[in-house]
């Protein structure tokens, strides 16, 4: 049987093929320092070893897809609360892993995506169409965290039978506090899975090159998906992302609901990030009562925080490797700052694939979502988290790399030319990111 690197569909992949199964438990993998294997002949280092390395650069996003190079492998929360690959058995890598690693794991290398006939934006990444979208049905609106576009998209996929399954991510049945890694197969199982998970999760360890499954997860786990099935646009699963601005620590999540006035993590029952309103509110249900707080408090002041280092040094916050990218379409205030009101939801989406902008465009004509021309300027405006950090993560990366540490290397995203056109901040950042680095004892600013 082919290896999950393969482009054939079919290929085997790690974790329960249940819906709703999660990796297994394991211990530790000692960190070592990042090395690069040896191109052709016989690799000079395991998938393990190499993991080890990117562990002690502190380079891991923890997306899960080493472990379908080997499935030894499991993905745990580390002390810190973030998830981590860890030995749980005999290694089981299969012929050519260890040189794959190399290309797939997003802490090692990205590369931007440059479909011909695309069209390029420095910020935004490549793309065929973009929009301001909602689902048609008014329950999937509401649920979702902007509008539901994503959400509709995977329910219409799933109903006419164009994939077969989407691996996405959810709330845990058995301990809502935590979000795991599942696979759904109907507009229910979608709509019970709507809405974002501000917490660590590794879809890409149930992840298939499979064309007829579909994918929706962080861009660091697409990335690594296209990577896995060699990059091949119509070769991989339907892949589905949205703007991410990076993974907080499980530990913020329980914090935060202790802080509001809550029980401990196993006494709650029902918990979401956002949804059921624009944006929504962070809320925690337990026998007697909830918790809530709106989106400034939630993310801005708790989860946002405590998002890892690896996602600080992130190019690819959009979703460039999808075939469809969806972000929150926000107004802005006067300063160009986006507005949290509470209102009906509307995503933007980005058909970043000729596949993509099919699918698209073939929801609208089924009904599904609604579509209004979105000017790329206007988005990139109200993402300025986003197009800030691009503009100057060469700086940041520089002043990584001066430190000391490990970096992943990104092709193609144009983050030289962003940095050096503004050199004083270019300087100021490589200053603070080269400071906070010598301050921390892992390396990264947290």
């Amino acid at each position: 049987m082919p290896g999950p690197w393969s482009r054939s569909a079919g290929s085997c992949c790690a974790g329960s093929g249940e819906r709703g199964g999660r990796a297994p438990q394991g211990c530790r993998v000692a960190p070592r320092r990042m090395e690069r294997p040896r191109r052709g002949g016989v690799a000079v280092s395991t998938v393990r070893k190499q993991v080890a390395k990117v562990l002690q650069a502190d380079a891991c996003s923890g997306c899960g897809v080493c472990t379908l190079l080997d499935p030894g492998l499991s993905m745990e929360l580390d002390g810190s609360g973030y998830l981590r690959p860890v030995a749980a058995g005999p290694p089981r890598e299969e012929p050519g892993a260890a040189r794959a690693f190399a290309r797939v794991c997003p802490g090692r290398s990205v590369t931007a995506q440059r479909p011909a006939g695309s069209t390029r934006h420095p910020l935004l990444g490549s793309y065929f169409g973009v929009w301001e979208a909602w689902a048609v049905d008014p329950q999937m609106r509401h649920r979702g965290s902007s509008g539901g576009a994503l959400t509709a998209i995977q329910s219409w996929l799933l109903a006419t039978g164009a994939v077969a399954q989407v691996s996405t991510a959810a709330s845990d049945p058995a301990r809502p506090t935590r979000t795991v890694p599942v696979r759904i197969t109907s507009k229910e199982e979608a709509l019970a899975a709507a809405g974002s998970r501000y917490a660590p999760v590794a879809v890409g360890a149930i992840a298939t090159a499979d064309p007829t499954h579909a994918l929706t997860a962080k861009p660091c786990e697409v990335s690594a998906v296209r990577a896995l099935t060699g990059g091949a646009l119509g070769g991989s699963p339907v892949l589905l992302s949205f703007f991410c601005a990076g993974t907080p620590s499980q530990r913020a999540t329980e914090q935060l609901v202790r802080e509001l006035g809550g029980p401990a993590p196993e006494e709650v029952t029902e918990l979401w990030y956002r949804g059921r309103g624009w944006p929504g509110r962070f809320t925690a249900v337990f026998d007697g009562g909830e918790v809530s707080a709106d989106y400034d408090r939630s993310w801005g002041a708790a989860l946002g925080p405590a998002t890892q280092w690896r996602c600080k040094l992130c190019a690819d916050g959009i979703g460039e490797s999808a075939d469809i990218a969806a972000a929150d379409s926000w107004d802005s205030d006067d300063r160009g700052y986006p507005v949290f009101d509470e209102q009906d939801g509307r995503s933007a989406l980005l058909a970043r694939t000729e596949r993509g902008l099919a699918i698209v465009l073939a929801a609208q004509e089924a009904g599904v979502i609604e579509l209004r021309e979105l000017d790329p300027e206007r988005l990139a405006r109200a993402q300025p988290l986003q197009t800030e950090r691009r503009r100057s993560l060469a700086a940041r990366l520089w002043g990584a790399r001066l430190g000391g540490r490990g970096v992943p290397r990104y092709r193609g995203f144009g983050l030289v030319r962003l940095s050096l056109a503004r050199p004083r901040i270019a300087l100021r950042t490589l200053r603070g990111t080269l400071r906070r680095i010598r301050e921390s004892p892992r390396g990264g600013a947290r």
